[in-house]
């Protein structure tokens, strides 16, 4: 738990004094790469995964829909206490996150996803964002290009149907999205920014499909590793990565406890999971 009181003046640093406990959100599954980030750093952790499968998927929602279904999904999740609340979505943390933040923090604090584009383009060279159709091309994405790729060559390319086809685990789904998108991307790319939380769950097959022969190692950037990371020091939590393995499990199925959906258990992040200890 966390230690809040101060008497008077500024609020002192979270000191955590026992077990921490993250929450995330997200329609579906996309969530996982996140989790298993957070998991990995802190094998401890308490974490509560709340997803909205009587809604999903938001992407198509219009951005008022979304930001109730992700109000509704937030709520169910801080009623189990958490100290820090992840947004698993970059189209929810577009629409959603000011509305998530007013009405949670402080007390509770909000961590978004953002497409890894700054890091990306700091190593420079071409690189292409791979991401939803609805957020290729978007004002919030060409700004994002706007502040932290300018001057770097970039490749906008829509991944049609690729988030749900990993939603569900349909592995020929999966392998038609991922190599239309790979013709999309140009040959001389170096760089692929994982725009939607869901690739990351694929990302080796990512690889795969753009890496050219002869050319260097393609880099890939997630946002999962850096959103655990942020989580962490939102509440002063160190990661301990050693720690004794024996966090538990909360999966909340649009408000109901239930279990993780067995497309989950496709991929080494949901495979991770299923080791934690049921909550009680």
């Amino acid at each position: 738990m966390r230690s809040l009181t101060h008497p008077g003046g500024p609020p002192p640093p979270i000191v955590y004094r026992g077990r921490v406990k993250i929450a995330l959100m997200d329609s579906g599954i996309g969530l996982l790469a996140a989790t298993a980030a957070v998991r990995r750093l802190r094998p401890d952790a308490d974490l509560i995964l709340s997803l909205d499968p009587d809604g999903m998927p938001w992407g198509p929602r219009t951005p008022e829909d979304l930001t109730g279904r992700a109000l509704d999904v937030a709520e169910a999740a801080a009623a189990h206490r958490p100290d820090a609340l992840i947004v698993g979505c970059n189209t929810a943390t577009v629409h959603a996150l000011p509305a998530l933040r007013a009405r949670h923090e402080p007390g509770l604090p909000v961590v978004g996803t953002v497409p890894a584009i700054k890091p990306a383009a700091a190593g420079g060279g071409p690189l292409a964002i791979w991401a939803t159709p609805a957020t290729t091309g978007s004002a919030y994405q060409r700004g994002l290009i706007r502040d932290y790729a300018d001057g770097v060559p970039v490749t906008e390319v829509p991944c049609h149907g690729l988030a749900e086809a990993v939603e569900h685990a349909d592995e020929a789904a999966i392998d038609a999205a991922v190599a239309a998108a790979a013709a999309l991307t140009p040959p001389e790319v170096t760089t692929v920014v994982l725009g939607c939380t869901h690739y990351e769950l694929v990302g080796e097959r990512i690889r795969a499909a753009v890496q050219r022969p002869g050319r260097p190692p393609l880099v890939l950037h997630g946002s999962a590793g850096a959103v655990a990371a942020q989580a962490l020091r939102r509440v002063g939590a160190a990661p301990a990565p050693d720690a004794t393995p024996d966090g538990t499990l909360t999966v909340l199925l649009s408000g109901r406890e239930g279990a993780l959906p067995a497309a989950a258990l496709a991929y080494a992040e949901g495979r991770l999971l299923r080791t934690a200890t049921p909550a009680r």
